[in-house]
């Protein structure tokens, strides 16, 4: 109920500070995680809760857990108003663009092949078709194909339809790169191969402090996943609770105005220090992945003492 109590009326200022079409991330562990979720449904509203996203923090198990080793967080996303609010688009990645080729040099470009047949059956979908080998084929049992003989002839003509080197194989439709969503729908479960864990974290945390290691650091790619998703080049990120630095490092090497707000001396031993770094051209975390070299900078300021 304290952790409640503390958390409640921060959330409450955070929401106001959303912009419209704003969202919030929060980064929260077993111990509270489902709790904090029944108050930010209160708080931001239950229509507004986007999903709970797994980050996999750890890539070992801990052989000295009593119980079970916990090797996950979740992050907890709200938008200010979910009905206008979407995510951004992932990147594709060299190992997506690498499934397509031009097996047929075909002038549109490389592609790639999918099924032809669907499960949802029609019976103007079900008909045979001869390839160019002379081989009568007909959907698998209990499915048709997914278009009629009408539009079949029609792709069939556009030179869309492949029956493999030798014209003998089942028919299949070419899917161009060029006409493929340019960009990666995100899953919830972010594993560490994608977006760091722990260990990385401390590496980073390391280049520009090596007396003391925060605590619970961020990756510097678990962040800047974040902030692809949630974000434009020039929008301006919050961080309440900033902890070593990782939030406002990455929003200026991504080119996102940011503020931090930290109250113990974090501020003087992680975030001041890093954000120096970084404008110095550190190249630790993302810093390579998005051509960072230095540049920008901050200002740093400090709370005055209540007047009440």
């Amino acid at each position: 109920s304290q952790w409640l109590s503390l958390i409640k009326p921060r959330l409450e200022i955070l929401r106001n500070l959303l912009s419209d079409n704003g969202s919030i991330w929060i980064s929260i562990d077993d111990d509270e995680g489902h709790y904090l979720k029944v108050l930010c449904d209160e708080v931001f509203g239950r229509s507004n809760f986007v999903n709970t996203v797994i980050w996999e923090k750890k890539y070992s198990p801990q052989n000295d857990a009593k119980w079970l080793s916990d090797s996950h967080d979740f992050v907890l996303v709200y938008a200010k108003n979910k009905i206008d609010w979407r995510p951004n688009l992932l990147p594709r990645t060299k190992e997506m663009d690498a499934r397509y080729k031009n097996l047929d040099k075909d002038e549109r470009g490389v592609w790639k092949s999918s099924d032809l047949s669907v499960k949802t059956y029609s019976a103007s979908c079900d008909f045979p078709i001869t390839t160019p080998s002379g081989r009568v084929v007909t959907p698998p049992p209990g499915r048709c194909w997914r278009t009629t003989k009408e539009k079949f002839k029609e792709l069939l003509d556009d030179n869309r339809v492949w029956f493999g080197d030798k014209g003998d194989n089942v028919p299949s439709i070419k899917r161009f790169l060029t006409e493929v969503k340019q960009g990666m729908t995100t899953m919830t479960i972010w594993k560490y191969t994608d977006v760091g864990h722990n260990q990385d974290a401390r590496k980073e945390v390391l280049t520009f402090n090596s007396h003391s290691v925060f605590a619970t650091p961020k990756p510097e790619r678990l962040i800047e996943r974040i902030i692809t998703l949630a974000s434009n080049e020039g929008d301006l990120v919050l961080d309440s609770f900033l902890g070593s630095g990782t939030t406002c490092a990455v929003a200026l090497k991504m080119k996102r105005r940011f503020i931090g707000i930290e109250l113990g001396e974090h501020a003087y031993t992680h975030c001041e220090p890093r954000l120096r770094s970084v404008v110095n051209g550190e190249q630790g975390g993302i810093s390579k992945s998005v051509d960072w070299k230095g540049g920008g900078g901050y200002k740093f300021y400090e709370l005055a003492p209540s007047l009440i």
